[in-house]
């Protein structure tokens, strides 16, 4: 019985500082974020009670947060149904051990820890209207004039594109890792049954994949709810606040309109709504990795 209480107490040691931090750096701020969301507050003069009146406000009164949520949408299915299934095909092809393998891999990867800032403006480079895009089309003969980021038919579609082409190679890297981690054994008895190639990814990979892409399909969906820096740089939410995100109207809110109380309600739906998905996505995957199990 001692010993067991003080394991507890070595468990305790090394877990109530950390626990410590994030309730400070983490639960506290979100409380006090939803508790501002009660007020018409400035930041700086008296508090004005509405209780749940900004909340409502969101999407009875505000004429851009709903087709802000709209684009996180957009962005939240090409990452889960673009970027990841084509991480998933190069992690499967990069697994089966091609020549320059670890090149590849880390030409891949590079996009992942360039700063999104820098990348927000390369691809500017891209979509301006004498950029390299344009400058393709002209060589097809099509019209190479577009002014991509300032049409608003093409402005947030063209700040998709570099987010999902930002993290596939982070997705990639993770699920590379998952696969190496599955053991030789299932595909060596595979083999006897004759699955190889792709029914062997199909009836075996993938589905012993199973938690590590439901890992990488929260990092996914999380990332385009909450998207804000890759937007605000190629559009800043323009034309005309076509290509708004929540992010960037809760910024705009909260730091140009000193519509603090306001600022904080969306900054506190946007947790909520990471939230929620999250766990949506949760019992979506619980099937699959249910199947997986019992491989």
């Amino acid at each position: 019985m001692s010993k067991l209480m003080s394991n507890k107490l070595h468990v305790a040691v090394f877990v109530l500082p950390a626990l410590f931090l994030f309730v400070c750096m983490g639960v506290i701020p979100l409380l006090v974020t939803g508790y501002y969301g009660l007020f018409d507050y400035d930041g700086i003069g008296e508090k004005v009670f509405l209780g749940l009146q900004n909340y409502i406000d969101l999407f009875t009164k505000d004429a851009y947060f709903t087709k802000a949520i709209g684009n996180s949408f957009i962005l939240a299915a090409g990452s889960l149904f673009v970027q990841i299934p084509i991480a998933l095909l190069l992690a499967l092809i990069l697994a089966n051990g091609v020549k320059g393998e670890s090149f590849f891999r880390t030409i891949y990867f590079l996009p992942t820890v360039i700063s999104s800032m820098v990348i927000g403006q390369l691809w500017c480079k891209i979509f301006n209207s004498e950029g390299l895009l344009n400058a393709i089309l002209r060589l097809f003969g099509a019209q190479g004039d577009t002014a991509w980021l300032v049409n608003p038919d093409t402005a947030y579609l063209s700040t998709v594109v570099p987010a999902v082409w930002q993290s596939i190679g982070y997705h990639m890297l993770i699920l590379y890792a998952g696969i190496k981690n599955i053991s030789q054994e299932y595909y060596e008895a595979a083999k006897i049954d004759g699955a190889t190639g792709v029914k062997a990814a199909v009836k075996i990979t993938i589905p012993l994949l199973m938690p590590t892409i439901k890992v990488c399909a929260t990092f996914a969906l999380v990332g385009s709810l909450r998207v804000y820096d890759l937007v605000y740089v190629m559009t800043a939410g323009g034309p005309n606040h076509v290509s708004e995100v929540p992010a960037t109207l809760m910024f705009d809110n909260l730091f140009k309109k000193g519509l603090y109380g306001y600022g904080s309600a969306q900054a506190f739906f946007i947790v909520f709504e990471c939230l929620f998905f999250s766990f949506l996505l949760n019992q979506v995957f619980k099937k699959y990795e249910e199947n997986a199990s019992a491989i």
